[in-house]
């Protein structure tokens, strides 16, 4: 595959067969939902598939949720699987742990991520070690999930997205479709660069993607979806393709998802395909500061990504 040195080097006659060029295009959407009525959805899909299944958590029934999440389940399914809690986190936590031993499929819910700590020793010693430590033969079918902020075992929701509607076509909306766990998806085709992110981050990239495309670089967006398991063969085939790689994640970047995906692309085959040093655009390593515009100029932002893609495309 031709270098982006060569192919800028080959004049504007290049440039122009870029800008002409087309891609394939998906079906147009059916509908268009935002991330709080997807979560609503599929909390009603799985509760009414499995009589099991039961939503728990801090103001999940009658008020519908802190965020709205749960609307209409408590009226529809009833005190007795969707349960409002006190303000226990350890108690709850606890139940709904003891509930999946005991062969029930329990949801639940902390109303902020932040205040799952309280919790901790439940999902980690209680659901986490107890499945490992029986070697499986104690399973503990429980999803823990809530809204967490700046940061992405359990289903944590940037809770900015909630509102942010995006388009789904019928084969998405049909009440039998699943997402699999550990796989990727490419949410952008390109050949010069990949850029790999999660969460709310990969809206980031699709947007300086737009941006750099105007310049002639078609840039590769491949959505984690999930970091672990970690979608190693699809970032792989990704950068094999391009030859160029950059991470984009929220979080502080020591020991953070971008240095374990740049650690396994140097371990792995991927990087005899590198035509340059891997870069990682994350948040700044503070504190996370109160004042709105401190808080933007300490994660990533679209400028970022931009000026980093050129960076290791030596533009």
């Amino acid at each position: 595959m031709a270098s982006l040195g060569c192919f800028l080097r080959s004049g504007k006659n290049a440039v122009s067969v870029v800008l002409r060029r087309e891609f394939s295009k998906t079906p147009p959407a059916a509908v268009q939902v935002n991330v709080r009525d997807a979560l609503n959805q599929a909390m009603d899909e799985e509760l009414e598939r499995d009589e099991r299944v039961f939503l728990l958590g801090e103001e999940v029934a009658q008020y519908d949720g802190a965020y709205k999440v749960s609307r209409g389940l408590w009226k529809k399914y009833g005190d007795k699987r969707i349960i409002d809690t006190p303000i226990t986190e350890m108690g709850f936590a606890g139940i709904a742990v003891g509930a999946a031993f005991a062969g029930l499929r329990p949801i639940c819910e902390f109303m902020t991520w932040n205040f799952s700590m309280q919790a901790i020793d439940q999902v980690i010693n209680s659901a986490a070690k107890t499945y490992y430590m029986s070697a499986g033969a104690q399973p503990v079918p429980i999803v823990f999930r809530g809204p967490n902020g700046s940061s992405a075992v359990v289903f944590l929701e940037n809770e900015l997205m909630y509102g942010v509607p995006f388009d789904l076509s019928e084969e998405v909306m049909h009440k039998d479709f699943v997402v699999p766990i550990g796989k990727a998806k490419v949410e952008r085709q390109g050949t010069h660069i990949t850029l790999v992110s999660h969460s709310r981050c990969v809206g980031f990239c699709l947007d300086a993607a737009t941006v750099l495309a105007k310049e002639g670089v078609e840039c590769e967006v491949v959505n984690l979806r999930t970091i672990r398991p970690l979608d190693v063969d699809t970032i792989e085939a990704s950068v094999m393709k391009t030859g160029h790689l950059v991470t984009v994640e929220g979080g502080w970047p020591q020991y953070g998802v971008g240095a374990e995906i740049c650690a396994r692309v140097m371990e792995g085959p991927a990087f005899n395909y590198l035509d340059a040093p891997a870069v990682r655009v994350t948040g700044v390593d503070i504190p996370m500061p109160y004042a709105k515009i401190l808080e933007d100029h300490s994660v990533p932002q679209i400028k970022d990504i931009i000026f980093s893609v050129k960076k290791v495309l030596n533009m």
